[in-house]
């Protein structure tokens, strides 16, 4: 497969260079930071008011991540005036704050492509720009890198500054304090730039924020979307200097808190610490959304964005009668068990909105756990919940699992308990790109003793695999995508499946050779029916990766030329892989076709756009079965369906 090749660094500066922003005076003379630096102060101001217009107006004609890039306008400005980039090493967390920092860099022009096949990066990316230092996408990993990166400069006796900046939702996480604790150590001559906005994704979490909203509350730099704080009775006055004394005793001088929207106070406090030797942090107070009323009062709602109208922040009407989508169904299933059981309870890694739990929260606040982004404890919290003979559902990404792996291993399915995992985004995710694909989780979840792992095809197979996990007593995943599915009626009960048991979902007519059989999982069953209506073949929605059906796979081989197995996961270790494994178990000598994502990181794009790259649509799946066929039927009968 040949690769996409990545937007050079000259072709964006050139691109910046050509082109002209009709009433933005001062951001059309800005193409690189060295341009920022040469500008007078007094034009900062009107700077950051143009490119706080120009995000408003560019993501209201395309979408893409919003009220965090909104707060961190006079932040990019401030560093990237105060600081030698790229020298000077900058490193974003997360990267959903990140567009300021693309527009500073040569990459203003392109905004308009940002998250879409062939465009900017979602977050940043080493290969897109000198100034994007370190790849992210997931949270928490800024500190770590800026320290390694000092260290580095350190090994190397360079002279240059690391600045690391993480939001008060990426602190939550127990890599961050893994780093604080080094770096404060070894003394690393850094800086943290602390972005506290009290937002992760939903309204942030934990004993921190408690202290650090209502330090920001005592200074009068309170958001709109602030929710409740601790009434003077329950501080002790002793305590206010909490944030403080956390990051002195892990080794940093602790700065602040700065106004965030105030960039004269920032750049005053940039220049007094860059030069500090050692560890250092920078509390800055922010507001997500700022700048755009609606985002301000309501940033989860417009954390991320498709179009809207720029000026009145509407969205266009929502199509009436569509499907619901699979985090829906989801969500709606939790609720109804957790009606039905007392024992259900519901946990996230801080996607509240993303994984499908408003209404769960709503209802059953006793027995929701949103426990900030800390995916290991989310897991290790569930296996200490089952111990307890409750019925845990962590419901989490695919792509963000990745990171409680140990935990998943050692602390749930060691010990057999009973969890269920509800992992959305399953597949290609699209625009988020290769950092937010659930691109492994068959793989990695296949070979875990004592887990079920079940895929399903449609919205009721969906409810029924939530069913079918709370009634077992081992660990189940349910992995399912992005979306919604084929619009399949919903049973009012949802009943459990038999464990390990696929189903036929088409039948061959006229059985004319080669006989095809497609043994699907997941959202593939339905490329495989459409597939399977030109080439006359059987199609299998196997249900189950593990345990796979040995019957089903056996008495499809035994009675077909050729088996091709369809994930929406890598090929290496996955699904077909473990087909494979039954076959030749059984010293089956029926060929075998593995159909599913290729063993290099798909970027970012359509989901569409990128099953057609990768040939895993129905006109790839075609393609890719008469070629390992050779066969002049098979030939005609494709060429007849265009």
């Amino acid at each position: 497969m040949t690769h996409r090749p990545h937007t050079t660094r000259a072709s964006l500066d050139d691109t910046a260079r050509m082109t002209e922003i009709p009433g933005y005076s001062i951001l059309g003379r800005i193409q690189q930071p060295a341009d920022l630096r040469r500008l007078p102060a007094e034009e900062l101001p009107h700077l950051a008011v143009e490119m706080r217009r120009f995000l408003i107006e560019t993501l209201g004609r395309v979408g893409g991540h919003f009220a965090a890039n909104l707060g961190t306008v006079e932040l990019s400005l401030a560093l990237h005036r105060c600081f030698d980039t790229p020298h000077d090493r900058l490193v974003w967390d997360v990267g959903h704050q990140a567009y300021p920092h693309k527009m500073l860099t040569g990459r203003r022009a392109q905004l308009e492509t940002i998250r879409k096949f062939g465009g900017l990066h979602p977050f940043c990316w080493r290969d897109e720009s000198e100034y994007d230092t370190f790849g992210v996408g997931h949270s928490s990993t800024s500190i770590s890198a800026a320290a390694g990166m000092a260290a580095g400069a350190r090994i190397k006796k360079e002279k240059r500054r690391v600045v690391a900046v993480i939001g008060d939702g990426g602190m939550t996480a127990g890599m961050a304090y893994e780093a604080l604790n080094h770096a404060g150590h070894q003394k690393l001559d850094m800086l943290v730039v602390y972005n506290d906005n009290d937002m992760s994704i939903s309204e942030n979490v934990g004993a921190l924020r408690d202290r650090t909203a209502r330090l920001a509350q005592r200074l009068g730099l309170v958001a709109p979307h602030l929710t409740r704080l601790p009434q003077d009775d329950e501080v002790n006055e002793a305590h206010l200097d909490d944030p403080a004394a956390l990051f002195r005793t892990l080794g940093f001088g602790y700065h602040g808190p700065v106004d965030g929207h105030d960039l004269g106070a920032l750049t005053r406090a940039m220049e007094k610490l860059r030069d500090l030797p050692g560890p250092h942090l920078l509390h800055v107070l922010t507001v997500k959304g700022k700048g755009f009323e609606p985002a301000e009062i309501d940033p989860i709602k417009y954390h991320g964005v498709t179009q809207f109208d720029p000026v009145t922040g509407e969205f266009p009407p929502a199509k009436q009668g569509g499907r619901p989508s699979y985090t829906q169904i989801f969500g709606d299933w939790l609720c109804d068990a957790a009606a039905k059981d007392p024992r259900v309870v519901g946990i996230t890694p801080a996607m509240r909105e993303g994984s499908g739990l408003v209404e769960f929260a709503k209802r059953f606040p006793d027995r929701y756990h949103d426990v900030g982004i800390a995916e290991q404890h989310a897991v290790t919290l569930s296996a200490g919940l089952a111990c307890e003979g409750l019925r845990p559902v962590c419901a989490i990404y695919s792509t963000f699992l990745q990171r409680a792996y140990d935990q998943l291993i050692h602390d749930v399915a060691l010990q057999n308990l009973p969890v269920v995992f509800a992992l959305d985004r399953g597949g290609l995710v699209g625009a988020d790109g290769a950092t937010h694909h659930g691109a492994f989780d068959l793989s990695y979840l296949r070979c875990v003793p004592n887990m079920v792992v079940m895929a399903p095809s449609d919205e009721n197979e969906c409810r029924r695999m939530f069913a079918t996990g709370l009634v077992l007593n081992q660990p189940s995943a349910i992995r399912y995508p992005r979306g919604s599915g084929n619009g399949t009626a919903l049973e009012a009960d949802a009943k459990p499946l038999t464990i390990g048991k696929g189903r036929i979902v088409r039948e061959a007519h006229g059985r004319r050779r080669p006989r095809v059989a497609f043994l699907a999982f997941g959202s593939m069953v339905q490329t495989a029916l459409e597939a399977a209506e030109i080439l006359d073949a059987v199609v299998a929605d196997m249900r189950f990766v593990k345990p796979l059906d040995h019957e089903l796979i056996l008495e499809l081989a035994n009675e077909n030329d050729l088996i091709v197995t369809l994930e929406d996961n890598v090929k290496s270790g996955g699904a077909g892989s473990g087909v494979n494994e039954v076959l030749v178990a059984q010293h089956h000598t029926v060929p075998a076709l593995n159909l599913g994502l290729p063993d290099h990181f798909v970027e970012h794009g359509s989901r569409e756009e990128l099953l057609a790259q990768i040939g895993l649509d129905t006109a790839g799946v075609l393609r890719n079965v008469q070629k390992r066929l050779r066969a002049r039927d098979l030939d005609e009968r494709i060429a007849r369906h265009g």
